[in-house]
């Protein structure tokens, strides 16, 4: 089984799930040879795979990320790669091209959407303002969200590769248990760690600063500030039932979530 960004937030999950269910990884970052923006590496890390699972290092909404799954899937399944797994994101419209794009590979395929990332606040840019500066700038208001371990897509992903055709063609939207505003969200972690911490909402424009700050390249900025005023305008403010359907079990609690990373030190100063 082939996991692009076997080193990243969710693909090091599917690499672990995959091999704990017995599965053989076939690890396909750039320190491995595969680039996403360069179709001649492709060939080699996908030659002799029986899956794959596909993870963009940029957002799955972004501008050429339909060209690059499109094509990606096409050349696997030209080399026999059998099934594809595709990370996307719930209700992101920005998406959709990118989901029809291998749709069209013919291959087969199975599309994961996922509500925001509980790893978002304890991995990435956004933990280190809360360990340093004790607040998260965010621009999503008051919205709601039902965050979800990452954990649970991967256990998702090696579930869909596992259970034969069942998941064929199939999209599964994935959520954690229940609602919580970017605010509350922090307020938990605060509870957990005994820190003060707080969380601020700015506009999108102004957070456009702040995507600056974290290395963002500027062409890029304007796509992605796009992509959160989308998925941050509350239509996601709704818990989604995939991770039940495919495990048989409730997603991980966000609480559950904070009080691992709490006492292994992640927000510590």
């Amino acid at each position: 089984m082939v996991v692009t960004g076997a080193s990243g937030r969710t693909g090091s999950r599917v690499a672990r799930a995959a091999e704990a269910a017995g599965l053989t990884v076939r690890a396909a970052s750039r320190a491995t040879g595969f680039d996403w923006w360069d179709g001649s590496t492709w060939a080699e890390t996908l030659r002799g795979a029986d899956a794959a699972y596909l993870a963009l290092p940029s957002d799955v909404g972004a501008p050429g990320a339909a060209e690059a799954v499109g094509a990606l899937g096409r050349e696997a399944a030209g080399l026999g790669v059998r099934r594809l797994v595709l990370l996307s994101a719930r209700g992101e419209d920005q998406a959709l091209p990118t989901e029809e794009a291998l749709h069209a590979s013919g291959a087969d395929w199975t599309v994961v959407r996922a509500a925001w990332f509980a790893q978002n606040f304890s991995e990435g840019p956004l933990v280190a303002e809360l360990r340093e500066r004790g607040e998260l700038v965010f621009p999503a208001g008051e919205v709601a969200e039902p965050f979800l371990d990452v954990r649970d897509i991967a256990d998702v992903v090696v579930t869909a590769l596992t259970s034969g055709d069942r998941y064929a063609g199939r999209t599964l939207t994935l959520s954690g248990t229940r609602l919580l505003t970017f605010g509350e969200a922090v307020a938990e972690i605060a509870g957990a760690t005994g820190r003060p911490l707080t969380y601020r909402a700015v506009s999108t424009r102004d957070y456009q600063e702040a995507l600056a700050g974290f290395g963002v390249p500027p062409e890029e900025v304007a796509g992605m500030t796009a992509i959160f005023d989308t998925l941050l305008d509350g239509r996601n403010a709704h818990v989604s039932d995939g991770v039940r359907q495919v495990l048989g079990r409730a997603p991980r609690d966000f609480g559950d979530f904070v009080r691992e990373e709490a006492a292994a030190g992640t927000w510590k100063p």
